[in-house]
This record gives structure tokens, C-alpha cells and sequence, in this order.
């Protein structure tokens, strides 16, 4: 199916390949000042608070903020606003205001490399640490939703096959983060950020007109197509089926999704402690801005009520990319296609160098010893190469799960991800929370509440398990997520007390020293 006119994919092609020179041109700035693989993950430039706090922006915005959740918005209407555009971006945003400084505080003491590092350090615990690099591979379910997402939008728009698309994406993407990493990324965060910006406001002003007769015309509109796209909950969805998946569920998830390792080292970037107020403002009045962009999800609805076009019915996952080639002149099409792929790319960028550098400092350094890395290799430092290695690795696997979920997605790639990426942060919840805000922790606690945490989501993500008193399963991933989350707190917290007899928060003093 051809959604482009040859004017549009011209044009397109012609725009991209502008795009990837910029891109390379600051990942050849960038590669030329990394040298060793604390530079890769790190950086070795000194950011503006802004500049970082726009690349914290861009890097939690992803493709699933920008393409995939307005698909679910526009199959389920205001109850997956409500989820994905209120409770879980409140719950996210606060979170961020309380976990940044502690992290960043110990994180830079002990000039921790990424959260397993992090962890590692904080209990002093080697075991613990390679757990954590263990399951930052289940984040490789987040870079297949945004390859899969920018495969969508790319097809729409040069009329290509998406197999050749995802290629393309990944040797691209792949390649320049080999040599790239933090330097290069912040700057390309930077830029891709402020294009967010301009194409969430395109976005989410295009539905200008189906204002014309005020909010109840507009919700007249959604209610001739299916009056369950206006109600608050929506029984047609296993995602929004009562208030515990509208509200409840997203609210605990939104808490703890911080907890990626690709969003609290972002913080470590800043070189002061006065940096952090001005880099939060920034960051999460951008992010917040984009959350709203699931509301172009009803826009796209209206545009599509039967979703299809032509007679063939539309993917979830490539609703939005069919609205913007429809709705839109071929120039601004363009520029919101730029700004979708910039929202995919972003986060890309930032889980390729967080969880390479986590595979190769936290799996395969302490399970074959420094040794492995003692001399040079091609002349240069063995870490890095390795790192590069395992990038080569991630970007074969990527594209084999990433074609499955092309042509055989569980409604969506969204839900592929969901049941990885939820899956890890529940898992590390329990332990950031208790290393930055509580004294004499006993290792069992943290270790203890990740293990239940993993254990208790895929138990009730793959029994589907119901919620007592509720109509959410665990075929929801926010509702295994929920009560992973859950779960991991009382026991951890139930192992502390009993160790400590009761609980002990860490004093000003003791946030400085992050001393456990």
C-alpha cells in the first residue's frame, strides 16, 4: 500500500539523506573526542544544562510516545489519553524531580558507568551488579518498538518495502554509535529535541477544525464513529478496561519508569550540582509537551474512522505515519516525518549507548576479568572495541526480532516492548529507591525485591492473572508491571525493617555521601 505521491517520497529521500549528514557530521565531531570507554559513556564535552535537559527530553520520548501510543489512542479514544497522557506522564515527571539528585550525587562519586555500575557500587555487591547488566537486555524490546516504529513512517514516506527500510535504519543508527556515544549524542539529542518540539505542536494543533463547533462537537464526532472512543473506560480494550488500567496501574508504572538506565545517567552528564534545577525545568516542560502528543491519536481517528484507507485496514502501529501523509501539504509532512523519526532516533541513540556500554562493562568485564581488556587492540583501548562488538551483535538481533514484529505484532509492537522494558525497571525500583533515600540498607532487601519483582511480572504477564476486584489481567503489561512494582516494595521494605527494626531515611549528610 503506496500512501506517498512520488513528489512526497522524492522530496522525502532527498531530506533524509540532508538529515544523516548532519547526524554524521556531529557523531564525527563527537568520535573525535572520545578516546576511551568512559568518554563513550560519559562524555568528555562539558553540556549546558539546557542542552542536556532537551536531550533528557528527547531521550525519554521515543517512538511509542510520538507513533505508537496515538495508534492506541485512536483504536480506544479518551480512556488511553487519560492513561498514557495524564496519569502516567504525572507519575513520570514527579518521580524524575525525586530520583535525579540522589542518583546523580552517588553516581558521580563513584563515577558510575550506567545503572548497573550504579547499583553495583551503591551495595557493594558484584553479583548484584552482573544481575543488573543481565537484565538490561530485556531493554532490547524497547530498541525494536523504535526501529519497528521508524520502519513504519520511513515506508509511508519514500513508498519503499520495510524490510529494506529496517536495513537501512539499523546499519545506519548502529554504525555511527559505535564511535559516537555521549559527546556525539547530546548534540543530536539537542537537535532533535527542539524538531519535537515544532512537530508536537503541528500535531496537536491539526485538529484545530474539528474544534469548530467547540469540545462537544468534537466528541460528537468521535461518539457517530463508536461511542466508546468518548467514555472513560473502554471494555473493547484488554488496556482500559477500569479505572485500575486508567488510573492505578499507569500511575505506579509512571512512578517507577524513570528506573531506565538510558534516563537517570542522563544526569551525569551535567558538570555542577547548580546545573540540575535549570536541566529538570528544561526537561520536563519539553517532556510534558510532548506526553500531549497522544491526542493527535483521536485527530487521526476522525480522519480514518473504519481505519483504513482504501479498503485495506491499517496497522496500529502505522495510523499515525498514514495521518500525516494524508493530512498534511507535502513541506509539512515532511517536517512532522523529520520530527517523528527524530523522536525514535533520540531514544535509539541513547539505549544503544547505555545498554552497550552495560553489556560490556557489567557482563563481560566481571565475568572474564580485567585481563580481557588489558592491551590495545587496532590501537585502541580493548573496552572500546569490544563495545563496538557487542553494538554489531545488538544490531543482528535487533533486526531479526524487529521483522517478526513487523509481520506478525501482538496488535503491537507497543505490547512486545512493554512486557521488556516494564519488566526491568520494576526490577530496579526497589533498589534506587532504597540506595539513595534509606540508611543501612541489608542487601538482601534490594536483591530480594528484584527477584520478586521480574518473578511476579512475567507470573502474571504470561498466567494473566486478574487483578481482585477488577476487570485488568496481567495481559495488560502495565498491570504486571503494577503489581511487580507492588510487590517488590513489601518485600523489600518487609526484609529492611526486619534487618534494621524499623526504617532509617538517609539525612542531608548522608545524600552527600551516599555512604550505605
Amino acid at each position: 500500500m503506496e500512501l506517498a505521491s512520488s513528489s512526497m517520497a522524492t522530496a522525502g529521500w532527498i531530506l533524509i539523506l540532508c538529515y544523516a549528514g548532519v547526524i554524521l557530521y556531529f557523531v564525527i565531531r563527537g568520535a573525535g573526542q572520545t578516546k576511551e570507554m568512559d568518554d563513550y559513556a560519559l562524555g568528555s564535552v562539558l553540556f549546558s544544562p539546557t542542552a542536556v535537559g532537551l536531550s533528557l527530553a528527547a531521550s525519554i520520548t521515543s517512538a511509542a510516545t510520538f507513533i505508537i501510543n496515538p495508534g492506541f489512542v485512536s483504536l480506544y479514544g479518551f480512556s488511553g489519553v487519560i492513561a498514557m497522557g495524564l496519569a502516567l506522564p504525572l507519575a513520570t515527571l514527579g518521580s524524575l524531580i525525586l530520583f535525579t539528585k540522589g542518583f546523580r550525587n552517588f553516581g558521580t562519586n563513584v563515577k558510575a558507568l550506567s545503572m548497573a555500575d550504579w547499583i553495583r557500587k551503591m551495595y557493594d555487591s558484584r553479583r548484584f551488579g552482573i544481575l543488573f547488566g543481565f537484565l538490561s537486555l530485556l531493554l532490547i524490546t524497547f530498541i525494536v518498538l523504535i526501529c519497528v516504529g521508524l520502519t513504519k513512517v520511513l515506508a509511508s514516506t519514500l513508498n519503499i518495502r520495510e524490510f529494506y527500510v529496517l536495513l537501512g535504519i539499523v546499519i545506519f543508527i548502529f554504525g555511527y554509535m559505535m564511535y559516537g556515544g555521549a559527546n556525539s549524542m547530546v548534540y543530536t539529542n539537542t537537535i532533535q529535541a527542539i524538531l519535537m518540539v515544532i512537530v508536537a505542536i503541528m500535531l496537536l494543533g491539526s485538529g484545530y477544525d474539528h474544534f469548530s463547533n467547540g469540545v462537544t462537537g468534537f466528541i460528537d464526532k468521535l461518539n457517530t464513529i463508536d461511542p466508546k472512543l468518548t467514555q472513560l473506560t473502554n471494555d473493547s480494550s484488554f488496556l482500559f478496561r477500569d479505572y485500575f488500567e486508567i488510573f492505578i496501574a499507569p500511575f505506579i508504572v509512571g512512578i517507577a519508569i524513570v528506573c531506565q538506565p538510558h534516563i537517570l545517567t542522563k544526569s551525569l552528564l551535567l558538570d555542577r550540582e547548580e546545573d540540575v534545577n535549570r536541566y529538570l525545568v528544561v526537561g520536563i516542560i519539553t517532556q510534558f509537551l510532548f506526553f500531549l502528543v497522544v491526542i493527535a491519536g483521536l485527530y487521526a481517528r476522525i480522519s480514518f474512522p473504519d481505519l483504513a484507507v482504501d479498503g485495506e485496514a491499517l496497522a496500529m502501529d502505522g495510523i499515525v505515519s498514514a495521518y500525516v501523509v494524508k493530512e498534511f501539504t507535502v513541506a509539512i509532512a515532511l517536517i512532522i516525518v523529520l520530527g517523528l523519526i527524530s523522536a525514535g532516533i533520540s531514544t535509539l541513540e541513547s539505549l544503544i549507548q547505555s545498554l552497550s556500554t552495560s553489556i560490556t562493562n557489567d557482563i563481560i568485564e566481571p565475568l572474564f576479568g580485567k585481563e580481557i581488556f588489558a592491551k590495545d587492540i587496532f590501537g585502541l583501548p580493548a573496552k572500546l572495541v569490544y563495545n563496538r562488538f557487542v553494538i554489531i551483535a545488538m544490531a543482528i538481533i535487533t533486526v531479526f526480532l524487529s521483522w517478526q514484529q513487523l509481520v506478525n505484532p501482538k496488535l503491537s509492537v507497543g505490547i512486545f516492548a512493554q512486557n521488556g522494558v516494564y519488566a526491568y525497571f520494576s526490577a530496579a525500583f526497589v533498589p534506587i529507591l532504597m540506595g539513595m533515600f534509606f540508611k543501612n540498607v541489608p542487601k538482601e532487601a534490594p536483591i530480594w525485591a528484584s527477584l520478586v519483582a521480574v518473578t511476579v511480572h512475567f507470573t502474571v504477564y504470561y498466567g494473566q492473572i486478574r487483578v481482585p476486584f477488577s476487570e485488568a489481567d496481567g495481559e495488560n503489561p502495565a498491570v504486571a508491571a503494577a503489581l511487580a512494582i507492588t510487590s517488590a516494595v513489601v518485600v523489600g521494605f518487609v526484609i529492611y525493617a526486619a534487618k534494621n527494626k524499623g526504617i532509617k531515611l538517609r539525612s542531608d549528610n548522608d545524600k552527600a555521601t551516599a555512604s550505605v
